[in-house]
């Protein structure tokens, strides 16, 4: 019996729930729809129920405990016949996307008893009851990179998928062993929340007509709820189509890239399973048809002027993931918020000679030292004494919420978009603590794998755009926040100095973008002169340092 692999909740939505009280012990039998356990979350106190009658075999919490989403809870030996037909983990091609996604999510998925026809032999299988949204998460994902194919043995753990939210790139891993029996997604699909992502055969089910039966079902309405799936994200669907009436074998990704490439289909040999195309098999037709095109067109080139060129041509491409969340995000915060940008220059000498001194001592213990742990800690002090500026206010400016936490987040660019991690408690951490977190948090967002946990709660944001060379820049608010600040690159500019000679100094400008409902000019200038005074005179930090 294949089992389809249901997507968890990936997205910023509500990750875990406390055990309130368990309504039943282990043992006791449930009819459909009697509650079983109440669960706590960080918004309500939610009834979980039955999905169908059967005997309750294990209880995988205590109260009190911490259950995560995408986690069995309980498991239940249903019934014969008594688990409804509609717990299979099957698409269904009948039912809306939108109305299939809030019924897989919602509902567990048990296997039902199942009768060997050959043998006559019942075999049972314990359905882990895995708990489903009950958050505000991410809906859809897009696929960015299968690790398997169909027919593939993968082991308990193994990574099985890649798949990008508005956040981040996720890895899927197999929750059993088995073998993989139906990817229903091609490379570049969206696939949503609740609906199968990949079917797992494992090594204990029972094979027969029924079996084969269901997988037929399971093959044949694949397409159409890929098809609901992409509808319903607003992209464009074309179902893998069989080789048959002079249509080619291939998945919509090859089909979409076949059809970018002007290449048609029917005259593609494919090297995959029963003829698949293959992304190869393009890349070697197009080879083909490139040198073709070079061989018959040497003649014509010979009367064509060496300065004709191609001219005029252009792409385009969705705006998906991380991308697409930074879009949303910034138009949102310039449209709500009224900036107003303050810039101060920085003299960095003193910290810079520090700091050379320590890297050298730390690198010798593994521990990286940048100048990012000192600007963190050093803005961590200066919020002790401007509370307002590790403030928000609501969007109706009727409330202004102030922060014990001094989260702070560092806008870091990625290979996925921009991210903007940020370090948790930074008045409770040492230099060195936050140092550690910022190479962990660096690290990975680079490889766009960045925990939810870590995106979330930020107070205020540290841009760096002088790693890429800028010196000065306006930048925009991370709503709800109130205030960010980017930094420019450091240079070796002339300056007076007391005596009146000229010396070369370690200059640096920080650039400040305010909300200007709750911070005005004066309370930011004062605000950085502070963080200033840390900076450039780094002593002056260890007098405060808790």
């Amino acid at each position: 019996m294949s089992t389809d692999f249901i997507l968890p909740d990936i997205g910023e939505g509500i990750v875990e729930c406390e055990i309130v009280e368990w309504q039943v012990q282990e043992g006791d039998s449930v009819q459909e729809d009697q509650v079983v356990v109440e669960v706590m979350t960080d918004k309500a106190v939610v009834e979980i129920p039955a999905k169908f009658d059967g005997t309750v075999t294990k209880l995988y919490y205590a109260k009190g405990d911490i259950a995560e989403v995408g986690k069995p809870l309980f498991a239940i030996d249903s019934e014969a016949g008594g688990a409804p037909a509609q717990a299979e983990s099957k698409p269904q091609p009948s039912a809306p996307a939108d109305s299939s996604a809030k019924e897989v999510a919602a509902a567990p998925k048990p296997e039902a008893k199942r009768q060997n026809s050959s043998q006559g032999q019942a075999s049972t299988d314990n359905a882990n009851f895995i708990l489903p949204d009950i958050g505000e998460g991410i809906v859809e994902c897009e696929i960015v990179e299968w690790r398997v194919s169909e027919g593939d043995t993968v082991e308990e753990d193994q990574v099985v998928v890649e798949v990008m939210t508005d956040k981040a790139v996720v890895e899927i891993p197999a929750k059993s062993d088995g073998t993989v029996s139906k990817l229903f997604y091609a490379k570049g699909d969206i696939a949503k929340v609740g609906e199968p992502l990949f079917a797992l055969e494992t090594a204990g089910s029972v094979g027969n007509d029924t079996d084969s039966g269901s997988a037929e079902n399971a093959s044949d309405s694949a397409p159409a709820s890929v098809e609901s799936t992409a509808r319903a994200a607003g992209g464009e669907f074309e179902a893998p189509q069989a080789a048959a009436d002079g249509k080619a074998l291939a998945s919509p990704a090859v089909r979409r890239r076949a059809r970018e490439a002007g290449i048609d289909l029917v005259n593609v040999q494919g090297s995959g399973k029963k003829g698949r195309i293959l992304k190869e098999d393009l890349d070697k037709a197009s080879k083909q048809a490139s040198g073709l095109s070079e061989s018959s067109s040497t003649a014509a080139q010979s009367h064509t002027p060496a300065s004709a060129q191609v001219s005029g041509g252009k792409r385009t491409e969705p705006v998906r993931g991380v991308r697409a969340a930074m879009a949303r995000q910034m138009a949102e915060s310039v449209r709500t918020i009224p900036h107003f940008t303050y810039a101060e220059e920085f003299d960095l000498t003193d910290l810079r000679i520090m700091h050379a001194k320590l890297k050298a001592q730390y690198a010798e213990q593994g521990v990286r030292l940048t100048l990012m742990p000192f600007f963190i800690k050093a803005m961590s002090l200066a919020l002790s004494e401007f509370p307002i500026m590790n403030a928000q206010i609501n969007d109706d400016a009727t409330e202004i919420t102030y922060f014990d936490d001094h989260n702070i987040g560092m806008a870091v660019a990625t290979k996925v978009g921009l991210m903007v991690p940020n370090i948790k408690q930074v008045q409770n951490k040492s230099l060195l603590e936050v140092a550690e977190e910022v190479n962990r948090l660096t690290a990975s967002a680079r490889d766009g794998k960045v925990a939810q946990a870590d995106m979330k709660g930020g107070t205020i944001t540290i841009s760096n755009i002088g790693v890429v060379g800028g010196t000065v820049t306006t930048p925009i608010i991370n709503k709800p926040e109130a205030a960010i600040v980017a930094l420019g690159k450091v240079q070796t500019l002339p300056r007076f100095a007391a005596d009146g000679s000229v010396v070369g100094r370690d200059m640096m400008v920080a650039s400040w973008s305010g909300d200007h409902r709750i911070i005005d000019g004066a309370t930011i200038a004062n605000f950085n002169k502070r963080w200033q005074q840390f900076l450039e005179d780094p002593m002056q930090m260890l007098t405060v340092m808790r």
